[in-house]
């Protein structure tokens, strides 16, 4: 994997779909999951994720990113279990705490949505170039500075992460103690933030001199040093994920 990304490449049919129908599905998936909130249907979508993780060969790769935000799920399960307004059926208790059927519900709700939102956007980051797809939301007449930010922020968490590499290496290198029990990685990481940190405003930094000295801010029109890509089958994806949105809509109105 690109220290410099998240994506994974890959020979696989995913991997060759145009970004913005991966954009398309992130938004389509998510947006479906609260047209349809029952629990069967956010299931049915998110087998579909997960299924599209195994066909572009990436789903090992998305287990960390899962794992994320297993935190916020936990968090999700025992908010709404034992303090959701609505509980009224006791399913346990703990001591003078009474868990509820109604909150759990609510609680399985919430936590499959989030698992489709980070499932759909590890479908995109994980199979998808960012410069591929930056650059394609350029062509279609999004801004280069908001394309550059997209870039700069999809790039954030990798840098700093092979920042943070090379500097336990320098650490390590100086007889600094970084590997050991649960205490000694504690009293090792804070000395790693501050030059973590100060290195990637100077990334920042360097790299808008660059972007300036490449006439960044020049309002002549762009042009792109690599060649448009050919998607096959682009709009009838496109137009299958929009009708099962639609259909989504009508079965919810009148279903």
């Amino acid at each position: 994997m690109n220290t410099m990304t998240l994506y994974v490449k890959r020979n696989s049919p995913i991997h060759r779909l145009d970004p913005l129908v991966k954009l398309l599905y992130v938004a389509a998936s998510i947006t479906l999951t609260y047209i349809l909130p029952e629990p069967v249907y956010i299931g049915g979508i998110l087998f579909v994720t997960f299924l599209l993780l195994i066909i572009g060969k990436v789903f090992r790769n998305s287990l960390p990113i899962v794992t994320l935000s297993m935190f916020l799920i936990f968090s999700l399960v025992i908010v709404q279990g034992f303090f959701h307004p609505d509980n009224v059926t006791e399913l346990f208790a703990i001591g003078p705490l009474i868990f509820y059927e109604e909150g759990l519900y609510v609680a399985l709700v919430l936590v499959m949505r989030v698992l489709v939102m980070v499932g759909a956007f590890s479908v995109l980051i994980l199979t998808t170039a960012t410069d591929e797809m930056v650059e394609r939301l350029i062509k279609k007449g999004m801004s280069p500075k908001i394309g550059h930010v997209i870039l700069s922020v999809l790039q954030l968490i990798p840098q700093m992460r092979a920042t943070m590499g090379k500097i336990t290496d320098a650490q390590r290198s100086r007889g600094v103690e970084t590997e050991g029990d649960l205490l000694t990685r504690v009293k090792a990481f804070f000395p790693l933030i501050g030059p973590v940190v100060l290195n990637s405003l100077n990334e920042t930094k360097e790299r808008s001199i660059a972007l300036e000295m490449r006439g960044f801010d020049s309002s002549m029109k762009k042009t792109f040093l690599n060649e448009a890509k050919q998607y096959p089958h682009n709009k009838l994806i496109a137009g299958l994920i929009v009708l099962v949105v639609i259909l989504g809509i009508v079965w919810r109105l009148f279903g």
